[in-house]
């Protein structure tokens, strides 16, 4: 699903112009993203927590190069699904 077909179900469900769920939408993901740079969680009750993670300094390697090289420490995004949603998911029968 796309950022387009999740903006048309939304406004075919609650009747509110595709212009205006996009408007709400983008500004939710700007929402997000800048509580989640401050280093605060964003928690949607029964859908889970948007966060970040700090990953430490480490080697790695360049596999075509055949050198180390070095890693900083980092930040990256987290989700950590609800319970709810977790219990929702595994209901749901796996496709063959």
């Amino acid at each position: 699903m796309t950022k387009a077909d999740l903006i048309e179900i939304i406004s075919g469900k609650t009747g509110i112009a595709k212009v205006d769920v996009l408007v709400i939408l983008e500004s939710y993901f700007v929402e997000v993203k800048e509580t989640a740079l401050s280093g605060e969680a964003v928690n949607v009750r029964t859908f889970g927590t948007f966060t970040t993670k700090k990953r430490a300094a480490k080697k790695g390697r360049n596999i075509v190069r055949q050198t180390e090289v070095f890693i900083p420490a980092h930040y990256i995004p987290y989700f950590k699904p609800a319970k709810e949603f977790m219990v929702a998911l595994k209901s749901v029968p796996i496709k063959k």
